[in-house]
């Protein structure tokens, strides 16, 4: 076997496997660890949200790693840089009692880095399986990437926690899982420089003028869309509640009954959202995948754009009661995580069909770009919200919140039949 014929399953899971870890360091480990280092919730939700700005504006930079080098090059690359980012994390926490400057920093560029290799990885992809191999690996990625949410988000904040206790120490349990982070990209990196084939041809040299003439006409092209108002309103307000929750969500669950929380623990967070909370994740996007091949995504916008609003009421509910039963609270997790994965698939299928046409994937790219700001702006200003308001306060207004995303719905215009396979 040659190197530029390697066996897909030699490289494939792993490579969507470490690229999904930095996003969930970044997008949700983060809050918890912020929580657990004692900022308050206004500065966990606004610094945090900053951290989606690398997907927001990745458009407009994913045609520079087509002109520098090759694909090959950043993911390597971007590899060994997050690794030695999530060192630097461990040893300013281990370091220095001033931490928060330079952890927040290692973040921003861990979130840049993460972004440039997903851009990277899925370019890699599609130059080096052939079109049946692409079509046979997509569910592998898929998997992979998700094992990658279960690992952050479940494995790593449970070892966190299991840690916090056994030290008695937040900030050393913490530095210790980073720098095992480090150690891991370092592995897979060195993997990755031997195994990913060489498949990439040379390119003709392009100027800078050419990758800017080439980038500009599918954007110019984007805003030519019919309602182009509408299309925009709808990225951006679809999860205009979720959003907001999303940053608040951990924070809660951690505070102290006497601060309006839930009390629970860092293993306890772990589990409930890295394992439970991400299977009926991954639950809901299966059953809303398959719902929309079978009747469209006209019959089903309505359906799941109220399943991906109305279990926000569950944190309402838990705010209001503070239980303390353990199954009560994972099942409330269950079915708001469950109701996010079956009504995402609606926006991700509309953010398809609005990207139809020559330009494509860059349309999608534009999309996806729109999408993220939808999440950052809401949740910057979400911290600030629940603190002035408290905890029960606050879900009321969430749940009031749903209110432009059905609104700007009513509006929007889905192609008969779109999506049904």
């Amino acid at each position: 076997m040659t190197k530029n014929k390697r066996n897909g399953w030699l490289w494939i899971p792993s490579l969507y496997f470490i690229e999904g870890l930095p996003y969930v360091f970044v997008m949700s480990v983060s809050v918890t660890f912020f929580k657990r280092m004692e900022l308050s919730n206004e500065e966990i939700a606004f610094y945090t949200s900053w951290l989606y700005l690398p997907w927001v504006i990745k458009p407009l930079w994913s045609p520079f790693v087509d002109l520098f080098k090759t694909k090959r090059y950043w993911i390597i690359f971007t590899q060994f840089f997050i690794g030695v980012a999530f060192g630097g994390i461990a040893f300013s926490l281990s370091a220095t009692d001033d931490y928060f400057g330079y952890v927040f920093l290692l973040f921003s560029l861990i979130a840049f880095a993460s972004a440039t290799h997903d851009i990277a990885a899925d370019g890699f992809y599609m130059i080096a399986q052939t079109p049946s191999n692409q079509a046979k690996f997509v569910g592998i990625r898929s998997t992979f990437y998700r094992i990658a949410m279960i690992t952050g988000q479940g494995l790593f904040v449970v070892f966190a926690g299991e840690l916090e206790k056994s030290l008695g120490n937040v900030k050393h349990a913490w530095a210790i899982v980073y720098a095992t982070v480090f150690a891991l990209f370092f592995v897979f990196a060195s993997y990755h420089k031997f195994i990913l084939p060489r498949t990439e041809k040379p390119r003709e040299a392009k100027s800078i003028k050419q990758i800017f003439g080439e980038f500009f006409v599918p954007f110019v092209d984007f805003f030519k869309k019919d309602g182009i108002g509408v299309i925009i309103s709808f990225l951006l307000f679809y999860r205009f509640s979720e959003a907001q929750l999303v940053k608040l969500a951990t924070p809660f669950m951690l505070d102290s009954a006497e601060k309006g929380g839930l009390g629970l623990s860092t293993s306890d967070i772990g589990f409930i959202y890295g394992t439970i909370g991400v299977g009926f994740l991954v639950a809901g996007g299966i059953l809303g995948g398959f719902a929309i091949a079978k009747k469209g995504l006209k019959y089903w916008l309505l359906p799941m754009l109220i399943s991906i609003n109305i279990p926000n009421a569950v944190y309402l509910y838990f705010a209001l009661v503070q239980p303390h039963n353990f199954f009560i609270i994972s099942s409330g997790v269950a079915l708001e995580q469950f109701g996010y994965g079956f009504g995402f698939t609606a926006y991700l299928v509309y953010a398809m069909m609005i990207s139809e046409g020559k330009f494509a994937a860059s349309h999608y790219a534009i999309a996806t770009g729109f999408m993220a700001l939808g999440m950052m702006a809401p949740g910057m200003f979400s911290g600030y919200l629940q603190e002035t308001l408290g905890y029960v306060n606050f879900f009321i207004w969430v749940i009031l919140a749903t209110i432009p995303s059905f609104i700007v719905t009513r509006f929007v215009k889905i192609k008969k039949d779109y999506g049904i396979k």
